[in-house]
């Protein structure tokens, strides 16, 4: 007896690839395994096209004749890949996006973090904005990096190791409370 799944469009997360330098080609499987809307910019396209992994949308300047077939055109808005792809996400209703990069500047996704899901896969780390009062299982010993400065940062289940590295003190749940809307964590892939 097999199992079905049935996956509906824009239920999994779109995956914009901005840059993949060391990025593993095992974990960009992961990501690919349940056919999400694939957006990259020209200099990715060619990469990705070349791995053989269909690409639904490219973010260029020019329009040029598409590297696949039934390849779409995103034109460049404002000289900004990270606005041309977030207002084309959001315009479309996507509730998340899996973003690949080589480059990372927090500020950038700011504006969008109440509109959208956003994980960040940056320099074998997997990055994402959490609200006060964010729990999660994780076995004893991880690593946990708080990106931001938290106002009246309060955590659980988390010894502080060294500036904004904390460790998992058990397997169990690790919560972090402060004074702020969000700030970000990062986790080791």
């Amino acid at each position: 007896m097999s199992s079905h799944h049935i996956v509906r469009e824009k239920q999994e997360p779109a995956l914009l690839v901005l840059g993949m330098d060391n990025f593993s080609d095992e974990l960009l499987g992961q990501l690919l395994e349940w056919s999400p809307t694939v957006i990259v910019t020209e200099t990715m396209a060619e990469k990705l096209n070349a791995a053989g992994i269909k690409i639904d949308w490219i973010i260029t300047e020019a329009i040029n004749e598409p590297i696949q077939s039934d390849v779409k055109i995103l034109p460049l808005t404002d000289n900004s890949v990270i606005q041309t792809a977030f207002d084309f996400l959001l315009a479309n209703n996507y509730s998340a996006v899996n973003l690949i990069t080589d480059e990372l500047d927090l500020k950038e996704y700011l504006s969008y973090l109440d509109k959208i899901n956003l994980v960040i896969f940056y320099n074998n780390n997997k990055i994402y904005p959490v609200h006060s009062g964010f729990n999660k299982w994780k076995p004893a010993g991880e690593i946990i990096e708080i990106l931001d400065k938290p106002n009246n940062l309060r955590v659980t289940g988390l010894d502080n190791t060294q500036g904004n590295l904390f460790k998992t003190t058990i397997d169990g749940i690790f919560s972090i409370q402060f004074d702020q809307p969000f700030i970000f964590l990062a986790e080791a892939l």
